[in-house]
């Protein structure tokens, strides 16, 4: 079969494209924004992209349209589509019935650590044997591919909240059918979509509704608003982690942590990853994949092993004594990992407020407070709606703000000093800013 992907770019498009060509289909797509890391793993693949959304596509005729939501109505190539009415699916509606029929599903779900913990959650059970197939938004560094089809009954996968298509505004997670779902957290996001917390209350609640009572939630003790999801009705088994949970970590030292399940101590985790997050994010991966036949002690060692996510506090260069990050961030949470690691070494936090939530300003009046463990900040305001100054004046001189990228990579350079951290914040390719300040400071050194 040829499946043709609108919106073939996106982390999740891009990721089916990935399992449509293991499976055996022709696949072809066109997006309008095409940057790494999911254009070095099309092009790998010998996928053919084209550039927009041009109705000249048709002249493709594939057997397939799998249209992503990044397409809405008006889109030339989407009118001409339903004008002929030709045949077409969402992605998560194609990746349903196409590849997760059959499988043991399981389905990371929360605000933050969605990429993160279904990674770790690939990576414990590919070290217990299992050799899962997966669909993750970004690229595990143990895998070096967002996406993997394998014969293997479990397949791990993000369960993004976010919409499905112009066509079905359900959240992609209620077409998944998972048997083991992890709910992270959840905070108010998405505001293109969601009205308020309560309404993406609603679609984790349908998700929750659609689990078997033979399956596992694994869920956050912490998070509040999830508690509040499961009591509105719950039906499976649910195993809670943090403070309050079953499932407790607690700190042995910068890279170290044990693992407790009721109390008993079950073993230690050693590692390089930051902050308080990422020993929640571990400790659900563990109980999902407990859950699903590997032992904790298996997944306590994997672990050990675990080398992250492309763009999760990604050391993208070190030049003079000063390092630079990035980290693919909706909101500014990689801060304090960063500061209980560096000490009292500076940390200069560089922002792109790209998601949609951000750009129109939801968040506004908690940046600040989010960006506050750092020495500097710059916020890259190109595309706002909202006044970007205005909302980190409680910064003061601390804080700084432009419109212009070339100008924030000037601004870094004369700032930037030996023993310095640059950590980089965007969901997205910031213009090549990694890159550009990486050649300014060669440069000027």
């Amino acid at each position: 079969m040829h499946i043709h992907i609108l919106g073939i770019c996106g982390t999740f498009m891009g990721g089916a494209a990935l399992l449509a060509r293991a499976a055996g289909h022709r696949v072809t797509g066109c997006d309008a924004n095409v940057y790494p890391p999911m254009s070095t793993q099309l092009e790998r693949e010998g996928i053919e992209l084209i550039e927009g959304f041009g109705e000249g596509q048709l002249s493709i005729e594939p057997d397939l349209w799998v249209v992503g939501n990044v397409v809405t109505r008006g889109t030339p190539l989407m009118e001409a589509i339903l004008d002929r009415g030709l045949r077409y699916t969402s992605g998560p509606q194609w990746l349903a019935e196409s590849v997760l029929q059959d499988k043991w599903v399981l389905a990371v779900a929360g605000t933050h650590g969605k990429t993160t913990t279904a990674s770790m959650l690939a990576w414990i059970l590919e070290c217990g044997g299992k050799h899962p197939g997966f669909l993750i938004g970004g690229v595990p560094e143990n895998f070096g591919q967002s996406a993997r089809l394998t014969s293997s009954p479990e397949f791990v996968i993000e369960a993004d909240e976010y919409d499905t298509a112009f066509f079905d505004k359900r959240s992609k997670f209620v077409h998944y059918r998972a048997r083991t779902a992890v709910l992270n957290n959840l905070e108010f996001d998405h505001e293109d979509i969601f009205a308020d917390l309560a309404a993406i209350e609603t679609q984790f609640h349908h998700f929750v509704r659609i689990l078997p009572s033979s399956g596992l939630i694994v869920s956050n003790a912490d998070e509040a608003a999830v508690e509040r999801v499961l009591k509105r009705g719950c039906w499976t088994p649910v195993e809670h982690f943090g403070q309050r949970g079953e499932w407790q970590a607690s700190e042995a030292g910068a890279e170290a942590f044990d693992v407790r399940l009721r109390g008993n101590l079950l073993g230690r985790v050693c590692w390089s990853l930051l902050g308080q997050h990422n020993r929640m994010n571990a400790l659900a991966a563990i109980a999902a994949a407990r859950h699903a036949g590997v032992p904790a002690e298996t997944a306590i060692e994997a672990l050990s092993r675990f080398r992250n996510v492309k763009r999760r506090m990604e050391v993208r260069g070190a030049i003079g004594g000063v390092t630079v990050y990035d980290d693919f961030a909706h909101h500014p949470t990689a801060i304090a990992g960063l500061r209980s690691k560096v000490g009292k070494a500076r940390i200069i936090a560089v922002l792109e407020p790209r998601s949609n939530t951000m750009k129109r300003g939801v968040m506004k009046d908690l940046l600040a407070g989010s960006l506050s463990a750092a020495d500097r900040v710059l916020c890259f305001t190109g595309g706002l709606e909202w006044d970007a100054a205005a909302a980190l004046a409680p910064l003061g001189a601390r804080a700084q703000c432009g419109a212009e990228l070339d100008t924030l990579v000037r601004l870094l350079v004369a700032e930037a000093r030996a023993g310095d951290h640059i950590l980089v914040m965007s969901n997205g390719s910031f213009g090549g800013l990694h890159a550009k300040l990486l050649a300014a400071l060669g440069a000027g050194r």
